[in-house]
């Protein structure tokens, strides 16, 4: 384990820079971007009254993590709620600068609204959280992988997520990515000696795991890398807007993700008037067999459809046959 399998840490490391347009001494290992997310979130200096921004539609675990530190430490968040989906960027740009005072010191975005498929200005806001010296973590479990960029190009000092979504690495796998001068201001979950202060190493001693999970995710890299970021991007969106065209004019049927690949990309979100989100997740499943998500958050409610690569037109043909019978009740 420790003279052989856990060598491949140092390569893989590499490797995942180069995905993820970054210096190899930014990005640690991780197990899923909850873990990622949560080392930042827990690890970053924060005094009583310090603002931390974020949304209510941001993921729960991201969440529950920062209620947490509001709990325990007095920390206040500052807390903006987003009408989606929205393909107006000032508008989602303003949420949260109007959120901005003298005591933020954090803000969170996500960068795709998971519930909803909903792709955020993160670069635009996190340009102007640097106006005010604001610290920005974006939490990417459902984009890296999923679309095309670099993290750097989003001027962000944290990201996290998970390799086993879009990526297609296995259950277990995540990343976390730190601007290399913020390095030493993040305490790791775990701890780590005093000579690994700016050492993106501190952030993995998780102890005895199975690090042939890890090893795996170089297979999946060659696969990603065998597609083709930009044809891969192309192949979601036109899957998700394959079997959102078919299905936008049926009475009842109401869409709320974009078609726009500037706001959207593999998943969509789709009701129908007069039925919750759970009657229709049933119905496929128990008629079609088609694997759905209910959606009911905050103001977001539906049912999440996500197509990956491998999904054909004909497994959406039975996706429309499907919303449109239980349309038509």
């Amino acid at each position: 384990m420790w003279r052989i399998v856990d060598q491949g840490r140092e390569p893989l490391r590499k490797n995942l820079a180069k995905l993820a347009g970054c210096d190899a001494e930014e990005i640690a290992l991780h197990r899923n971007a909850s873990e990622a997310l949560e080392t930042v979130i827990f690890g970053i200096e924060l005094k009583a009254g310090d603002e931390v921004v974020l949304a209510k539609q941001d993921y729960p675990n991201m969440i529950g993590a920062w209620k947490q530190r509001e709990r325990r430490e007095g920390i206040k968040l500052v807390w903006i709620d987003i009408d989606l989906p929205s393909e107006d960027e000032h508008y989602m740009v303003k949420k949260y600068t109007d959120a901005f005072t003298v005591k933020t010191k954090v803000v969170q975005i996500t960068h795709m609204i998971n519930w909803i498929g909903q792709k955020m200005p993160v670069r635009k806001i996190a340009d102007e959280a640097k106006k005010k010296n604001i610290d920005v973590l974006v939490d990417g479990a459902h984009t890296f992988a999923q679309f095309e960029f670099l993290i750097p190009d989003l001027n962000c000092d944290y990201f996290g997520t998970s390799l086993h979504k879009w990526l297609g690495a296995p259950i277990g796998t995540g990343l976390l990515y730190v601007r290399k001068e913020k390095i030493k201001n993040i305490w790791p979950l775990f701890g780590a000696s005093e000579k690994e202060d700016t050492d993106i190493r501190k952030f993995e001693h998780l102890g005895t795991r199975p690090f042939f999970i890890e090893e795996a995710i170089d297979k999946a890299i060659d696969f990603y890398d065998m597609i083709g970021a930009r044809r891969k991007e192309e192949r979601l969106l036109y899957l998700k807007n394959y079997w959102m065209n078919k299905v936008k004019d049926i009475p009842k049927v109401k869409l709320h993700t974009s078609f726009k690949k500037e706001f959207g990309c593999a998943i969509g979100l789709v009701s129908v008037e007069g039925k919750t989100p759970s009657d229709l997740d049933s119905f496929l499943w128990e008629n079609y067999k088609i694997h759905a998500v209910g959606i009911v958050w905050e103001n977001i409610s539906g049912v999440r459809i996500t197509p990956n690569v491998y999904t054909t037109t004909k497994n959406l043909d039975r996706l429309v046959e499907a919303i449109t019978a239980f349309a038509k009740g």
